[in-house]
């Protein structure tokens, strides 16, 4: 009885003893580690976060974790680390990091407490700018300018400078307007390139154009009918220059000061009767070389171009003297200005020989010609 007992018990400490001895034996696993970059693609000079994530750290209270980062750029001392890139090229870079855990001062001293991992990220190229360009107005006149505009865009908001050319003419400016000035262009189309650079040296052009036109030919000027002289008072002097005579020449004199290239033209009139005295003289005239013709109509015009030389100054060659074949005791005054053709404006005219008709002397009315006067005013 006291036998079987004793075996009993003997039993089951040994079966406890085999089932503690696995337990005592079982290591802890090791310490892991992930690593993951965020966002894992940038453009120089933005930041990437890089994150640890540990796996099976021991939960022991004496038990201490550290961190370390290696690579191009990167601080950080815990779980997460940051990058710098604003000095990396374009191009795939990869961080490294490191955990140790163990007593505090002999981390990683035992196996299976260390363990590392990388993380890699992308630097990408930056886009290059884009541009497009207007010329306001499109179209000029010689010597006048335009508002040339560029509207340059960079994917990333890299800082933009611009500058401009152009076939003919120059533009000058550097910032998003410039100023075309087409002082020395010739008459057509001119070409515009507006250029836009980054401060990575890309670059982008964009071109528009606008037309210099010559401005239309100023209007055909022609000649302008000014006043009109009567000599129907005065029956003793029919070609005389009278006072009311003076006034309208004064207008004519006063109207070529005011145009220097302007001329004068004064056509001379006779009536119905002085023309057949004229025709009657001439006959006579052809059969008896010193008898005398007489032509009022050239005579009128050269005493009112006599006028405007002698009393007001008028130089000689500004003035001409011609005749017409219309019925009337007057001389009609034309302004010519410069580039206008009096015979094509005023037709039927013939040109006065002034070297055969000469200038009247003005003479005061005789005692016999004024009492003449005087009765027929008398009897009217």
């Amino acid at each position: 009885m006291y036998s079987r007992e004793l075996k009993s018990i003997c039993l089951v400490f040994a079966a406890a003893s085999f089932t503690l001895l696995p337990m005592g034996c079982k290591k802890a696993p090791p310490v892991t580690l992930t690593a993951t970059a965020t966002p894992p693609a940038v453009y120089a000079g933005e930041p990437v976060t890089v994150t640890a994530t540990p796996g099976s750290v021991s939960t022991k209270k004496n038990n201490n974790v550290i961190y370390s980062w290696s690579g191009d750029g990167v601080t950080g001392n815990g779980t997460t680390a940051s990058v710098a890139t604003a000095a990396q090229a374009p191009g795939s870079y990869t961080v490294k990091a490191e955990v140790k855990e163990g007593k505090k001062g002999k981390e990683g001293l035992k196996p299976g407490q260390t363990a590392d991992a990388t993380a890699s990220y992308t630097v990408k190229a930056f886009e290059p700018p884009t541009i497009s360009c207007s010329a306001s107005p499109s179209t000029i006149k010689p010597g006048d300018s335009a508002t040339v505009t560029a509207t340059g865009v960079s994917p990333q908001n890299r800082p933009l400078t611009y500058s401009y050319a152009a076939s003919a003419g120059s533009v000058s400016g550097t910032g998003t307007t410039a100023t075309y000035s087409s002082t020395g262009a010739p008459t057509g189309a001119v070409d515009v390139t507006c250029k836009v650079a980054d401060d990575k040296g890309h670059t982008a052009t964009a071109s528009t154009s606008l037309n210099i036109v010559a401005p239309p030919p100023p209007p055909q000027p022609h000649a302008q009918a000014l006043c009109s002289i009567s000599f129907e008072k005065d029956k003793a002097r029919p070609t005389r220059v009278d006072n009311e005579a003076k006034a309208c020449l004064d207008e004519v004199a006063l109207d070529l000061q005011k145009q220097a290239d302007a001329k004068a033209v004064l056509i001379g009139q006779s009536d119905a009767k002085e023309k057949e005295k004229t025709a009657k003289q001439e006959k006579v005239a052809a059969k008896h070389k010193k008898a005398k013709v007489g032509y009022p109509a050239a005579q009128r015009a050269v005493n009112a171009k006599a006028y405007l030389v002698d009393e007001k100054g008028i130089d000689a060659s500004r003035v001409s003297v011609t005749t017409n074949a219309e019925d009337g005791k007057k001389v009609e005054d034309y302004l010519v200005p410069a580039g206008a053709n009096f015979g094509a404006d005023v037709q039927g005219t013939a040109p006065v020989d002034e070297s055969a008709v000469k200038v009247e002397k003005r003479k005061p009315l005789g005692q016999k010609h004024h009492h003449h006067a005087a009765k027929s005013e008398t009897s009217k």
